[in-house]
């Protein structure tokens, strides 16, 4: 028995509706179990490319059907990650009032059609469901628990009107024991402030990792002020004191100005105003009902941070919080749900690991996607890639590491991550300037073999597994010079162990590098850049591979390197837009007196979206029907060299910004397979 979940948006890629400011609609996924058993999971921005993605997840579904080898109508169950009545409200909300828009105001109808229409199939509307928001987060923790019974947390900025629920996990049931209203949501009280840090929605993380370099003292008086803890577990936060206290108290810091100590104390302040709300209320109610077990989920438990504090306090014997805590993890919940409800719940057993996403292909595919691009990789096929690869990392090598299946979730597992030696510290800023283009204080986590980490962490008693980066563990004191890359300033690291059983080649590159240096860990990060989601193809590594400055890449038993590119390998290359960008001629004002035609790419509705481009680039990227070859486009214009070199490497600029696409032609991608073959016959 199939059970589809889904959670996300309700538009198409292509189209370019209005944002709507609730939280309901970003991190679309897609997951697919049968009898209560994920066979597939993947969220919608590893796919089409667009971080956070607020789209309908048409390819995640796709993705998921393939890999069962089923289609859309032989899923008994599809279940949306919102109740009815929340979506119905959001579409009133945003098109109600617009009388010349097309779309059903009924959030089932327009499921319906996106189905009919995204994926070929008319639906029997008797077997599409809407469910709580907050009940999947909590149901989606619970059944990967293994835990017989165990209070549950599930908080995020908000959906269906609230910002979470406590509930009690018994058996294959899960009963609501409070809720909490969307006027005291503990993600809008971090979002809240981290808008006078220069941050805004989904920066939270970068707040969390600036923390500890900040005392929390000197505005604790300040953060007082803007909760309140109440008998019973209860709280309560003022949104609206938090502007004009913060507005007052500091100075506030826009996005790209340097951070001040006042910065990183405020962060200091709010991270231990959030762990003091959360304590107070599972304090009363660890008490109030016996239960020994914590399960966590919604947005707020990817704090790691806090997580970390739960474990080390003792309050409960085990704590899991799911690994896809976000809205993707809801269309887990929705599924679980649905297939609880027809008999088939989740079997009672502890979530070991998440590679649910799309494999990478057969080893021919993926060598032929390497070989079209040859004139940029040299491309060795090698029976030992753990070990090679680990000796290019004890040389100092910051490589790419893309195996089997993607992870599901926010974090890189081993299967999507850059790697690289943990003991230099010099590598932690080396990354973040070379590769993720980010602040320099953002920490990276360590991956450790699992039978060596209490060697080098100080872990609790009660948990040796930390398969999911979902805690803040300490680094044993003589171990954090050693761990320098990974080490954060207060002493600890984000810790994921790394069992042979759950990922044998994983498991084997960390072991290669043991060998070598003495050390059973690697510095682990996300394979993107700043500018994208974590890679999910053999396409998105080569990518950003070619547009960071790693200096290796291992896909599947193939060891990378770059090549220098010549002026007519790159115009070999066919260019393109994603779905998503646009192209756009305006005229604007640049003085009181004066108007300007300006030239933009827009990927999206805000002013961060836009990036302005020449009328050359413009021009050549208005000819383009789908796709067309660099060098085909150019011969079509007068331009002189240096023109030509100097508006291609505008589109390479644009490229490793994901503005546009550059990649191998369908036709040039033909005749390499037409080559194969003859060599074959």
């Amino acid at each position: 028995m199939f059970c589809l979940g889904v959670s996300g948006g309700l538009d198409k890629i292509c189209e370019n509706a209005r944002e709507l400011s609730n939280t309901f609609l970003h991190e679309g996924a897609a997951v697919l179990v049968r009898d209560g058993c994920v066979i597939a999971a993947v969220e919608e921005e590893r796919l089409n490319r667009i971080k956070h993605s607020n789209k309908f997840p048409s390819r995640s579904i796709q993705c998921c059907l393939a890999a069962a080898g089923i289609q859309l109508s032989d899923v008994d169950r599809i279940a949306f990650h919102a109740t009815k009545a929340h979506c119905n409200a959001m579409l009133e909300g945003q098109f109600g009032s617009q009388p010349d828009v097309s779309i059903p105001l009924d959030a089932k109808l327009l499921m319906l059609s996106l189905l009919a229409l995204e994926l070929g199939t008319e639906v029997d509307p008797s077997r599409v469901s809407f469910v709580s928001h907050h009940q999947a987060h909590a149901v989606s923790a619970f059944a990967m628990s293994g835990f017989e019974q165990s209070l549950i947390l599930a908080i995020d900025g908000g959906g269906d009107f609230r910002s979470g629920l406590l509930a009690l996990g018994s058996g294959t049931e899960v009963a609501q024991l409070a809720t909490f209203p969307e006027n005291n949501s503990l993600g809008l009280f971090y979002l809240e402030t981290i808008r006078y840090l220069g941050y805004g929605l989904f920066d939270e993380y970068k707040v969390i990792g600036l923390a500890p370099y900040g005392d929390p003292a000197p505005h604790r008086e300040v953060f007082e002020q803007f909760y309140e803890l109440l008998d019973n577990g209860g709280y309560r936060v003022y949104l609206d004191r938090i502007g004009p206290t913060l507005l007052r108290s500091i100075q506030v810091r826009r996005k790209g100005m340097p951070f001040t100590q006042q910065h990183r104390d405020v962060s200091a302040s709010l991270q231990e105003a959030l762990e003091r709300i959360v304590f107070h209320v599972l304090r009363h109610h660890r008490e109030a009902t016996g239960m020994k077990r914590l399960c966590l989920a919604g947005g707020v438990a990817h704090n790691c941070t806090m997580n970390g504090k739960l474990l080390y306090s003792g309050l409960f014997e085990d704590i899991f919080v799911q690994p896809a805590a976000h809205d993707a993890g809801c269309a887990l919940g929705a599924a679980l749900m649905m297939s609880n409800e027809l008999g088939r719940p989740a079997p009672r057993e502890r979530l070991q690991e998440v590679y649910w996403g799309p494999d990478l292909g057969s080893k021919r595919a993926v060598g032929r996607e390497l070989n079209a691009w040859a004139g940029h990789l040299d491309v060795e096929r090698s029976d030992d890639v753990a070990g090679r690869a680990a000796e290019w990392m004890a040389n100092g090598a910051v490589i790419g590491w893309v195996q089997g299946r993607s992870e599901f979730g926010p974090r890189a597992l081993g299967n999507r991550s850059i790697l690289a030696d943990p003991r230099p510290a010099a590598n932690k800023d080396r990354i973040n300037a070379m590769v993720k283009k980010r602040e320099g204080y953002r920490p990276f986590a360590p991956s450790v073999l699992e039978e060596d980490a209490s060697e080098f962490f100080d872990l609790p008693d009660s948990t040796r597994e930390f398969p999911f980066m979902n805690f803040v563990v300490r680094v044993r004191d003589a171990k954090q010079s050693v761990l320098g890359a990974v080490t954060h300033v207060d002493g600890t690291a984000r810790l994921q162990t790394v069992s042979h059983k759950t990922n044998p080649a994983y498991w084997e590159v960390i072991h290669e590098f043991k060998k070598r240096t003495g050390i059973p860990a690697l510095l682990s990060t996300s394979f993107n850049n700043d500018a994208e989601p974590i890679v999910d193809s053999v396409v998105d590594a080569i990518t950003t591979f070619l547009t960071t400055e790693l200096d290796g890449l291992v896909v599947g038993p193939f060891l990378v390197k770059k090549r220098a590119a010549t002026l007519e390998d790159w115009t070999a290359l066919a260019v393109s837009l994603p779905p998503y960008a646009r192209l756009h001629r305006v005229r604007v004002y640049t003085a009181p007196d004066r108007q300007e035609t300006v030239y933009e790419i827009r990927t999206g509705h805000s002013s961060r979206d836009r990036v302005r481009i020449s009328q050359d680039v413009f021009d050549l990227l208005m000819l383009i029907e789908g796709e067309a070859v660099l060098g085909d486009l150019l011969d079509t214009t007068t331009f002189d060299q240096a023109r030509r070199e100097a508006l291609l490497k505008e589109l390479r600029g644009l490229w490793e910004q994901r503005r546009l696409r550059l990649h191998p032609s369908h036709a040039a991608r033909a005749h390499q397979d037409c080559d194969q073959m003859l060599e074959k016959a």
